[in-house]
Order: structure tokens, then C-alpha cells, then sequence
């Protein structure tokens, strides 16, 4: 739904969302009416006391002010809960009610203003519950008036000037922005929203040092953020809600799956040999990329015993150390590494916690089990890294010998550039090898260390032709076709579950876009009973929402044409949208470059039930997968756990503790899977 128009603007709130709050505040006067009514009728004839005429006029008057309220808000909130997201007709009249809420604030502001005057002038001599009602309704009147206004401010939107009104209207309402007007409305309307973004971005980074590249970071990920929903006309409720819709339509659709076809291989297989080494190796790998998180990460694993352990090492002096710790001035990440990862301080050649945009913190040491020369690369802990993740247009980067287009995410591209220079430039990987020469390079980070060790990986190649790289949970949006394909000869990626990360990328996001635009508009139920259950389907489960939509009744030939709501929700004419007789894959929409994952994919699944008891042991089973695999994002409550570097090393011990059979090994083309017996 369009954001609500009153007071001369637009909102970040469209008219069918003031269902939630409209009931609590009717909640909360309800009982403070009945309560107001108690004590009324306890002093009714009883006002005797010094100021009893003024408590009597401010019961009163309290009593009409509220009741007012409260017809006004059981108005405002059976209005709001009528129609659809993107058919408002029943709600035409909530303008009208919330001017009607707003004057009801003028009453009771002075009524809150009398009320205090009574308890500090009039109040001697009366009872002493009767002087602290009054109290609790004054404070509770204030309260309410603080909220409204905190509220006002989170749904201020400041692009909120309203939309022109188009001249020439085309069949089936669509607007006409295809007019020189138009075009000018919407690059001015977009050249602001860019500038509020940069607004946001520096006064959420305002401890962040104000230099050149810290504005070039922010104006990048300005125009990324500002343009995304620039065609769209949403509100969060509005994203909300075709979130919860669309989870509970990919789970219906995964329940009626056919069940793959199981073609048996023997333990001795080449493909499940393969997979079981790689597991083996990953999770010796994704303990070092888990300690390069340092204490935060430690501490958070080992809550009970993690502090105790540092304690002792924390605040050491260790001055001669220091030479190769850099960013560490109490020692404490350098400590959790140690315990961490189990190597003597001897086996660390260098190890930086030095963190600015697009320069990272990370670790080279010698891993004697592995007889490998290890790069560790932290994944995002601070505002910085977050700045890197977002810069996320596409940057050129040339390899030789590869033949296509080459690019790369331009701030993790810089993050492996920064990296590259240390390890090259400083000769520290010279010093390594020379300390150990018989020793392969391997690479390893998470999330965004993981994307910056698969670039570091591929500058790196033609030095080390031997290098492998582990990869976990990378960013989604990483390298361009011919880059992935490259890696896949010495990196390995591995995702577990439903993980957002690996799924997260510009094209993917505007899919996720097209996705939420055209479920939402389909939809024939109210947004507040779409949020219920929804709410409702992620606590507590159960059989997914069969949502009726406007298409039931439509004939063949109209689906060729764009459904009026999902018109509706569209403020200009964007390649993003597509109608609903389109195909849903990303790959349709080729507005942005595409980027893949890097390497070979590992994917590590959750064996049995999606819902389980929380004191149940999970199991999990891995397949190999492929880049196709992760172009289209996955709603569920696990989106975000799935990427937690502790829970990714957990499920990685339990299959190498399960083998072999949590091994699921499948072709790369999916179009054979096979199960290892």
C-alpha cells in the first residue's frame, strides 16, 4: 500500500497499519476509562475536600476526553483492517480519523496540564489513592503524548512530499511516466532519496573519520540503497508482510517436492571420497576463520569458562611480542586466538587487527598438522567492514588467462588488494616460505573474510599454483561468471542450511523485490491477519497459509496484463518489474551484472523435520552444489543463525563426527543426486 498522505506530506505507514497500535492504546483506555469511572463513582457526592470542585470538573472532563478517544480509536482501528495491501477503497476515510485522533490530543494535553495543577495546589486533605490516581493518569498522559510523538518521528519519511498526480491516465489506471515530467520528477526524487541516505550513513558513522574515502564509501552505498525501492511505493509493514507470505509459500512448495531420486554409491566412491576429505579439511579451516574474530567470538562460544581462560592473558605485558600484533593493545584478541586454534605463539608470522574501510584485519601462521602456510581474513565486527559489504557494485578485475568478463565486488575486491600488498609487498608470505618451504598456502576466512580470501585466492594463483582456499559463507554477490568458474579449480565454498549471505546480491535482491511486489498484490487478505499468521507460522509452525489471491476469478488472457495492485505499487516503469506471465527466475532481469559465489559449492543441509524441538540433536547431511543453486533468496527464521560462524564449526563437527552417513553427495548439474550408503 502507498504511503498515508495527511498533514500536507507523505508517511513511512501506510492506512491499514494503524490496526496494532490503534488496539494497544485502545487497550490501555479502556482500562484507564474503567479505572477513571471506579473512582469517580467512590467520590461521587464526597468531593469535600480542599480543590474537591477542580478533582470533580478534571473526572469528568477525563471521563468525555476518553470515551472521545476511545470511539475514535475503535473507528481508526476497524477502518484500518478493512481491504487489502493494495485495494484501500474501504480505507478512504482514515485521513479524516487520524485529523480526528490528532485534535483529541489538545484536550488531553490540557487536561494532563490540569491535572498536575490540582496535585501540586489542590490536593492537601484529600485521599491519599485518590492523589495518586490522579497522578498515574497524568504521568500516564504524558507517557502516551511522549510515544506519539517518538512514533511520529520513526514513520516521518523525509522524501515524503507528495507524488504529482498524473495528467494522462491509460487504461487500467496505469500512470503515464513515461512523459518528460516524469522523468524529471523521479531522477530529482531519486537524487534526493540518494542525498537522505548519505545523511543517514554519516551521522551513523559519525565516529568514523570523515576523509575522502569515507565519503566516496558513503555515496556509493547511498545511490545502491537509495535507488533499490526508488520504483516501488512500500512501506516496511508492506515488506513485512510479503516476507511472511512468501516463507510460507516456498515451505508449501518444498512439501509438495517430488523426493529426489537416490542412486546409490558405495562408501569407496571417488564422489563421496572426495566430499568426505574436503569436510575433513573445512573443518580444521573453519576453526582458524572462526578465531579470526578474536575475544568478541571466544567469549561468545565459551560464555562460562572463555573469560576466565583470557583473564590471564589479557593486560600482559608482552612488549617484545607486539611487533607482529598490531590493533591489539591488550592482548586479548591475540589470546583467544591462541586458545582458539591450539598453535604456540612461535607459529604466527604476522597477525594485524589494523581495521578501516576495506582494510581488514587477519593472521598468517604456520599450521603444522596441515603442513600448510595459513591466511586467515576476519569476517565483519565493526561499522567499517559493514561499510566494505555494502560497497557493492561491481569493480574490474583482470586475471591472466582468463578469458570473459572479469569483475568483482569492489569492496571486498579492495579488501583482497589491501591484503595482497601485505602479504607480497611486506614479504611476509617470503618469510613464511622460507621458514617453511615444503609448505602449500592455504586461504580461509568467513563471510566477508571468506569473500575476501576467494579473491585473495585468485590473485594469488598464478604465484602459487598449488594455493586452496576454504571459503565460508561468502557473499552471494562475489565474482562474475568467469571468475567463479576459474576458482573452482582451487576454491571451496561452503554454505550451510538457508544462510542469507550466499544468497545476497543485487540481482537476487531485486527478484526478492519483484517477488514480495507481486505476492502481496495477490493477496485477498488484510495486512494485519497476514502479519498474525505469519507471526503465528514462525513461533509455533504448522501447515502453510493457502492465501486466496485476486487471481482466482481472472481469465487466461488477462495474466499476460500487470495486475492493477501490483501496478499500484510501482511509481515508475522499472526493469525490475516484470508481469505476472513472466518467468521468476533472476535471471530474467539483467539490470545489474550478475555475480556468483566463488568455487566449488559445499551445502550443508539439515537432515529430517524443518520444525523440531529445541532440545532436539540436529543432524545434517552435505552435497556438493553448484552457483545456480543459491539465485534466489530463502525467508526463514534461520536465515540469519545459519551464518553465525559458531553455528556453521558446530555443524561441520557434527558431520565429520557423524560420517559416513550424513554424506550426501550429488552432481554438480543436479540432475542426479547421489546418497552414500
Amino acid at each position: 500500500m502507498p504511503g498515508m498522505v495527511v498533514f500536507g506530506r507523505r508517511w513511512g505507514i501506510a492506512s491499514d497499519d494503524l490496526v496494532f497500535p490503534g488496539s494497544f492504546e485502545l487497550f490501555v483506555r479502556v482500562l484507564w476509562w474503567i479505572g477513571t469511572m471506579i473512582l469517580y463513582t467512590y467520590h461521587k457526592g464526597h468531593f469535600t475536600c480542599s480543590g474537591g470542585g477542580i478533582l470533580h470538573s478534571y473526572l469528568v472532563g477525563l471521563l468525555i476526553v476518553l470515551a472521545l478517544i476511545i470511539l475514535s480509536l475503535c473507528a481508526i482501528v476497524y477502518v484500518s483492517a478493512q481491504g487489502t495491501i493494495t485495494n484501500p477503497g474501504a480505507r478512504r476515510s482514515i485521513p479524516a480519523l487520524v485529523y480526528l485522533r490528532a485534535l483529541l490530543y489538545l484536550p488531553e494535553l490540557v487536561w494532563a496540564c490540569l491535572g498536575a495543577v490540582w496535585v501540586s495546589d489542590d490536593s492537601k486533605g484529600c485521599d491519599p489513592a485518590t492523589v495518586g490516581a490522579v497522578i498515574a493518569a497524568v504521568v500516564a498522559s504524558w507517557i502516551i503524548l511522549l510515544f506519539t510523538a517518538i512514533g511520529v518521528v520513526f514513520v516521518f519519511d523525509p522524501m515524503g512530499n507528495p507524488r504529482p498526480q498524473a495528467a494522462v491516465m491509460e487504461p487500467l489506471g496505469v500512470r503515464d511516466m513515461e512523459s518528460s515530467g516524469g522523468t524529471q520528477f523521479f531522477s530529482t526524487a531519486r537524487s534526493l532519496a540518494v542525498k537522505v541516505w548519505e545523511s543517514r550513513l554519516r551521522l551513523l558513522c559519525c565516529c568514523l573519520p570523515q576523509d575522502e574515502s569515507h565519503r566516496a564509501a558513503f555515496s556509493s552505498i547511498a545511490q545502491l540503497v537509495g535507488g533499490f525501492f526508488s520504483d516501488t511505493d512500500l512501506v516496511p509493514s508492506d515488506i513485512a508482510a510479503g516476507l511472511a507470505l512468501l516463507h510460507q509459500e516456498q515451505d508449501k512448495m518444498e512439501q509438495s517436492r517430488d523426493p529426489d531420486v537416490l542412486v546409490t554409491h558405495s562408501p569407496s566412491s571417488p564422489i563421496g571420497e572426495d566430499l568426505e576429505t574436503e569436510l575433513e579439511k573445512a573443518v580444521h579451516c573453519m576453526r582458524f576463520a572462526a578465531a579470526a574474530y578474536g575475544w568478541p567470538l571466544y567469549i561468545y562460544s565459551n560464555p562460562l569458562t572463555g573469560p576466565c581462560r583470557l583473564s590471564g592473558d589479557c593486560c600482559r605485558s608482552r612488549a617484545a611480542e607486539y611487533d607482529i600484533v598490531g590493533g591489539d593493545h591488550l592482548g586479548c584478541h591475540f589470546s583467544s586466538i591462541l586458545q582458539s586454534t591450539g598453535l604456540q605463539y612461535r607459529d604466527f608470522i604476522y597477525v594485524s587487527f589494523h581495521n578501516q574501510i576495506y582494510e581488514i584485519p587477519f593472521f598468517v601462521a604456520l599450521d603444522h598438522k596441515r603442513e600448510a602456510v595459513l591466511v586467515a581474513v576476519r569476517g565483519t565486527l565493526s561499522l567499517k567492514d559493514v561499510l566494505t559489504d555494502l560497497s557493492a557494485e561491481c569493480e574490474n578485475l583482470p586475471i591472466e588467462g582468463v578469458s570473459g568478463a572479469c569483475y568483482a565486488h569492489k569492496g571486498i575486491c579492495q579488501a583482497a588488494s589491501y591484503i595482497y600488498k601485505k602479504l607480497v609487498n611486506d614479504g611476509i608470505l617470503n618469510q613464511a616460505f622460507s621458514i617453511a618451504p615444503e609448505y602449500k598456502l592455504v586461504i580461509t576466512g568467513h563471510s566477508l573474510g571468506a569473500g575476501t580470501a576467494a579473491l585473495l585466492a585468485v590473485l594469488l594463483r598464478s604465484s602459487f599454483p598449488t594455493l586452496q582456499c576454504y571459503s565460508f559463507s561468502p557473499p552471494g554477490g562475489l565474482l562474475s561468471k568467469a571468475l567463479a568458474d576459474y576458482s573452482k579449480g582451487f576454491v571451496v565454498s561452503v554454505v550451510l542450511g538457508k544462510d542469507l549471505v550466499p544468497r545476497l546480491s543485487i540481482p537476487n535482491m531485486e527478484d526478492l523485490k519483484r517477488r514480495i511486489l507481486k505476492i502481496v498484490s495477490n493477496c485477498n487478505k488484510p495486512k494485519y491477519r497476514i502479519l498474525l499468521q505469519g507471526c503465528w507460522y514462525e513461533l509455533f509452525g504448522g501447515d502453510p497459509d493457502d492465501c486466496p489471491t485476486e487471481m482466482d476469478n481472472r481469465r487466461e488472457e488477462e495474466l499476460s496484463q500487470p495486475l492493477l495492485g501490483e501496478e499500484s505499487l510501482m511509481i515508475r516503469h522499472s526493469s525490475s518489474y516484470q508481469s505476472l506471465a513472466s518467468d521468476d527466475s533472476p535471471a530474467h532481469t539483467a539490470t545489474h551484472l550478475p555475480l556468483f559465489l566463488p568455487g566449488r559449492v559445499l551445502h550443508i543441509l539439515e537432515d529430517g523435520p524443518s520444525r523440531r524441538s529445541c532440545i532436539s540433536e540436529v543432524r545434517y547431511r552435505a552435497e556438493w552444489s553448484d552457483e545456480m543453486a543459491f539465485r534466489s533468496i530463502l525467508i526463514s527464521p534461520r536465515m540469519l543463525a545459519d551464518h553465525m560462524p559458531d553455528i556453521v564449526l558446530r555443524a561441520l563437527c557434527s558431520l565429520t563426527r557423524d560420517k559416513p552417513y550424513s554424506l550426501c553427495p550429488s552432481s554438480l548439474s543436479h540432475s542426479q543426486h547421489n546418497n552414500t550408503v
